[in-house]
């Protein structure tokens, strides 16, 4: 059986973590980080884009900052040609 996260990575999808820091509800002074990590797609994040509209409406604690960082698994190989060459039977 294929794991969901590897078809996902065959349809264009990259692992995307965000950092986001948000207010605390009852002290709004001190702010919290939490951690999201999902696959979706650069540039737009619709994933990443559902789960901040999700935590606005659903959630006490305001957000404060979201910084992203994506990047796709599976990517074309790497072929580097070397100075010699070998022959197998």
């Amino acid at each position: 059986m294929v794991s969901k996260g590897f078809l996902k990575q065959l349809a264009g999808y990259g692992l995307t973590t965000a950092e986001i820091l948000y207010r605390l509800p009852d002290h709004p002074v001190f702010l919290q980080t939490y951690i999201w990590q999902d696959y979706d797609v650069a540039p737009r994040f619709p994933v990443l884009h559902d789960f901040l509209s999700f935590w606005t409406k659903k959630l006490d604690g305001p957000l404060f900052s979201v910084r992203v960082a994506h990047s796709k698994l599976i990517k074309p190989c790497e072929f580097r040609l070397h100075d010699k060459e070998y022959v197998v039977n």
